[in-house]
């Protein structure tokens, strides 16, 4: 090459691949829709908007794919409700950040969606144990949390895969969150952004007191994770997965599980992994 020749860029990565591939495609004019909305006023009316519009279907499961119209937060329900039952979810945002939507338009939606990139992820299961031993499970999308419940502080164990990596934890509380997740309450922890695909989970301390200097930890995402709450009676503590809480909890046990996936889909050019990466930029 001279050496006033300026190398080619290499050809974008190609994103048509079985994880990312539209489970649209072949539909066309057959697209059954449902319409699922918030109940927030503007979420309401962009409901009322689209199915004036278009054809569609009254529930997810006579659907072939789910447009959910409000915020982060009813797109997180709405992947947990649907979750396992194959029914891709396309968001628009009617809420306030829209993180994980798309942006609304009532305009050419059929061909948005047959050009949308899908992908799958895979969910946090919390088995949290009650101080009075009772038992309850939830999923979560984004992150488990275990938080102190009044003005004491949370003292807790944390065990990897039965082993003990940190005993003594006083905090406010601790998360694991999933890479789609890091970019929500983590990252507001000061935790880390785990990019789509890294294979890791991102175990981040809520204003940790002892070990003062303990920043969390990047965890394989086969990991089983255990919270063990220590002087429950004088320092109280709830877990959260997503926005599902148990109070009083003295147990926390949490591990990816692959053996269910809600498939979230994106206009291509504002991908979900396109987001993620942009926030490590971000100033």
């Amino acid at each position: 090459m001279a050496a006033d020749e300026t190398a080619s860029p290499p050809p974008p990565k190609q994103r048509d691949t079985p994880a990312r591939r539209n489970p649209l495609q072949g539909k066309g004019a057959d697209l059954k829709i449902a319409f699922v909305a918030s109940e927030a006023e503007k979420a309401q009316s962009a409901l009322k908007a689209l199915a004036a519009h278009y054809p569609s279907v009254e529930t997810p499961e006579e659907a072939d794919v789910v447009v959910a119209l409000g915020g982060d937060g009813f797109m997180l329900h709405t992947l947990r409700a649907l979750i396992g039952g194959g029914k891709p979810i396309y968001g628009m945002n009617r809420g306030t950040v829209g993180f994980l939507m798309n942006e609304y338009s009532p305009d050419d939606l059929i061909e948005r969606l047959m050009k949308a990139e899908a992908l799958k992820l895979y969910p946090l299961r919390m088995k949290a144990t009650r101080v009075d031993g009772g038992v309850e499970e939830a999923i979560a999308i984004n992150e488990v949390s275990v938080f102190r419940e009044t003005r004491q502080a949370a003292k807790i164990d944390i065990r990897v895969d039965g082993v003990a990596r940190l005993n003594g934890l006083v905090c406010d509380g601790v998360l694991l969150a999933t890479p789609a997740g890091s970019t929500a309450y983590n990252l507001s922890a000061h935790g880390p952004i785990v990019p789509l695909g890294a294979g890791v989970l991102a175990l981040t301390p809520i204003s940790a007191f002892r070990p003062r200097r303990w920043r969390g930890a990047l965890l394989p995402q086969s990991a089983q994770v255990e919270f063990e709450i220590r002087n429950t009676a004088k320092r109280p503590v709830s877990a959260v997965a997503d926005s599902t809480e148990v109070r009083d909890v003295a147990h926390v046990a949490i591990f990816e599980d692959r053996s269910v996936a809600a498939t979230i889909m994106f206009d291509p050019e504002h991908n979900l992994e396109e987001r993620i990466l942009k926030e490590q930029f971000a100033a």
